[in-house]
């Protein structure tokens, strides 16, 4: 058993983490900065998901090193807003489309995802159907060369700036889930109707909204795979999407306990260093034993995802431990910093709010415990 990462794979996470922190590391006032946006883009980092063929980073996708890097970049960059968007697109609007697409969708779109130049959305919740994904009211009807689309998806990141998107409808309802199934559509379709941003609670540089399908004419050949494949391609690109945004949260964590440890040190109260009190002391230890456990966990199951052998019980876990320990992390953060830690200039709510939706997006906790009592036979 092994658990050291190859000397270069660390010479880049360095690397990426430089780079993050020179170059990432701006106010985050709400707004989506497409300049940092083009400058991932330039540096490779959107083209971690597909191979350098379609614009990638290197020759053949590596997702191990992929996930490290990502896990650096949270690190480095204190925008986890930026850092959710990045791994959104990559692994559930570009990872399904070279997995699944035609070579034509893949010339068409990768290339131009990978540089930058436009913006992809995964449309797949609705006002009806969020946790029960599968019962999506959007439906694609095929009359002759084109399929309509009619439907109302929510909460889709990038939805109010998406140049295209994956759209996830029915097209047999009859067979269950077996009958979902994805198209890219652009958004300068008619009948692709974007809303406004919604205001959220945290990732506050990455704008989500509502997408509305009236009528809207997707070519044939625009499908993605083949008919009734949505379920499968829904489940390979959320599992990687997921271990992804976890790795990111991962260095959120790193870079949390190392700042929260230098903090402790040097606050003094009472004429000691704050880190002497025990319940501060404690605090600070458990934020360490969240971090390591999580670390096993998340490299564990990327690992079992390359081999072809993670299970549903595998993600579940990743995503209900990691999106849980990253709001205890935050929360236990701001408690040691106390009255400064409210103060909006300081940024260090940013992190509380960002972990909040960790435990909402992707599959909540309440739906991942589900998942585990019930692979454990309950």
């Amino acid at each position: 058993m092994e658990f050291s990462w190859p000397q270069d794979y660390l010479d880049e996470k360095e690397a990426i983490i430089k780079f993050a922190q020179k170059e990432l590391n701006k106010e985050i006032n709400g707004l989506f900065p497409s300049d940092l946006w083009l400058s991932c883009a330039q540096r490779g980092i959107l083209g971690f998901s597909v191979p350098k063929r379609y614009g990638g980073h290197e020759e053949k996708v590596n997702f191990s090193k992929s996930l490290l890097l990502m896990e650096g970049l949270g690190y480095g960059c204190k925008d986890t807003g930026l850092t959710f968007g990045l791994n959104a697109q990559m692994w559930t609007v570009q990872a399904p489309i070279y997995s699944f697409g035609s070579d034509y969708l893949k010339e068409k779109y990768l290339p131009r995802l990978c540089e930058g130049s436009i913006i992809g959305a995964h449309c797949l919740t609705e006002p009806d159907s969020g946790s029960d994904v599968y019962a999506m009211n959007t439906v694609a009807e095929k009359k002759g060369d084109f399929y309509i689309l009619n439907g109302k998806k929510c909460l889709i990141t990038f939805g109010p700036i998406c140049n295209m998107a994956i759209v996830f409808a029915i097209t047999d309802p009859k067979v269950g889930k077996w009958g979902i199934s994805a198209f890219i559509v652009d958004a300068d379709s008619p009948g692709f109707i974007k809303s406004e941003k919604k205001e959220k609670v945290g990732l506050r540089s990455i704008p989500i909204g509502e997408i509305t399908f009236n009528e809207c004419k997707v070519p044939e050949q625009n499908l993605l795979g083949k008919e009734g494949l949505g379920f499968s391609i829904l489940n390979h690109s959320l599992e990687y999407d997921r271990c992804t945004i976890l790795a990111s949260q991962l260095g959120v964590m790193e870079r949390q306990l190392e700042e929260v440890v230098n903090f402790a040190k040097s606050r003094k109260q009472f004429g000691k260093s704050i880190s002497k009190f025990q319940s501060v002391s404690n605090r600070v230890a458990e934020m360490k034993v969240r971090l390591e456990t999580s670390k096993l966990l998340l490299y564990k199951t990327a690992w079992l995802k390359e081999q072809n052998r993670a299970t549903n019980l595998d993600f579940a876990l990743l995503k209900y431990y990691i999106s849980e320990a990253f709001v205890e992390s935050s929360l236990s953060a701001f408690r040691t910093y106390g009255g400064k830690a409210y103060l909006r200039e300081y940024g260090l709510f940013n992190d509380v709010e960002d972990a909040l939706g960790g435990i909402v997006y992707a599959g909540t906790s309440d739906i991942q415990r589900n998942i585990i009592a019930s692979m454990l036979g309950l």
